[in-house]
């Protein structure tokens, strides 16, 4: 799969903004002209931070690529917005102090282990996002988290498990799925200004 380009990236970022903006103000946002790539099927997330503090404000995403990825970065956009459970919408108003962020996603690969600890050398901080699924409990984290947060490989893991609303060392159970993916991640500098392309370090930061 192709990467976007830094002038691709931007797009996406300004559009996740556009889309944010008018669905606010009531506006439905249709584009007739937008790069080639956005035809092809992509899982994206849509993350807002707070500017300065850069604390969560709305990530939601679709990490399969199950519609073409403009399609699918209006409904992350939206949903970013205003259906995150685990915060209240945004306003209009607040869009002038909140950083977007779009994560591009490679397809969810399932990682194959004879034996659970072998998670441990096969995912790489920085690299890989995780998603993991046991019966009918599913849980995903992208792979800017565990460097935000300096955990290593079995933090994430756990931590991983947690948001699936698991205890964390299910990942050790044999019947666990556990997939990785890659992503390209587009960030604002500031709200509504300069786009950069974020680079992932390996390894805790």
């Amino acid at each position: 799969m192709e990467k976007l380009t830094l002038e691709e990236g931007t797009f996406a970022v300004k559009f996740a903004r556009t889309v944010i903006e008018n669905y606010l103000t009531g506006k439905d946002t249709t584009l007739c002209d937008f790069p080639e790539k956005f035809n092809e099927p992509r899982g994206v997330f849509v993350s807002l931070h707070t500017y300065p503090e850069h604390n969560l404000r709305g990530c939601i995403g679709i990490p399969e690529p199950v519609m073409p990825l403009i399609e699918a970065l209006k409904e992350a956009s939206i949903s970013a917005a205003v259906s995150d459970p685990r915060f209240p919408p945004v306003s209009l108003s607040e869009l002038d102090e909140i950083v977007i962020e779009v994560s591009i996603l490679t397809v969810p690969k399932l990682i194959e282990v004879d034996d659970p600890t072998e998670y441990l050398e096969k995912i790489e901080i920085g690299r890989d996002g995780l998603i993991i699924e046991y019966g009918a409990y599913r849980g995903l984290l992208l792979p800017q988290v565990p460097v935000e947060f300096n955990w290593d490989v079995a933090q994430y893991l756990a931590n991983l498990c947690l948001k699936a609303g698991m205890p964390p060392d299910t990942w050790l159970k044999r019947n666990v799925n556990i997939y990785s993916f890659q992503a390209q991640i587009f960030e604002e500098i500031k709200p509504n200004s300069q786009v950069v392309e974020k680079t992932m370090y390996s390894g805790c930061q």
